[in-house]
């Protein structure tokens, strides 16, 4: 004899039973300690990270106290981390010996990645000109990209495409 019950989803105890803060608490971005074999550099990366003596500072600061900003990165479809933003503490945390890197892990598309990756380093003092002018270029790539498609959004949704 066929059952004629439909398939019924019950929420699980944790979701009965957690808080209006727990939840929120879930969606917060998170500090993560990722091992530094699993953190690459982001591509096209328009900025050198040497060895010269601010990095021995910062990897002797990192060895004192520890990474004290964590880098951004995102997932890589391939396996491990894409470095957004933090490439000199990475390579003063692989100086300083450190196996682990704190960061926070975002979901980011290409331009957002590169505007963020930008954005983070123009403010440095030691950026060459070349190295700053591919870095506004990049930017403004990804600007004019995000743009493109905001307009072209809006353009679907006035012309009755949503």
């Amino acid at each position: 004899m066929k059952s004629s019950a439909k398939k019924v989803e019950l929420a699980s105890v944790d979701d009965l039973f957690s808080t209006e803060e727990s939840r929120a608490d879930a969606q917060r971005e998170k500090v993560l300690e990722i091992p530094l074999s699993e953190l690459h550099p982001f591509k096209d990366h328009p900025f050198k990270v040497k060895d010269d003596e601010a990095m021995m500072e910062t990897a002797d600061s990192i060895r004192q106290y520890g990474v004290l900003v964590p880098a951004i990165v995102r997932p890589d479809p391939n396996g491990g981390y894409e470095l957004v933003a933090g490439h000199r503490r990475h390579r003063a945390s692989e100086l300083a010996g450190k196996d682990t890197m704190p960061v926070i892990v975002r979901d980011l598309d290409d331009d957002q990645a590169t505007i963020i990756m930008v954005d983070s380093n123009l403010q440095r003092e030691s950026l060459l000109p070349s190295e700053r002018a591919f870095a506004y270029k990049m930017k403004l790539e990804a600007t004019t990209m995000n743009n493109h498609y905001t307009a072209q959004v809006n353009h679907d949704m006035h012309a009755g495409g949503w």
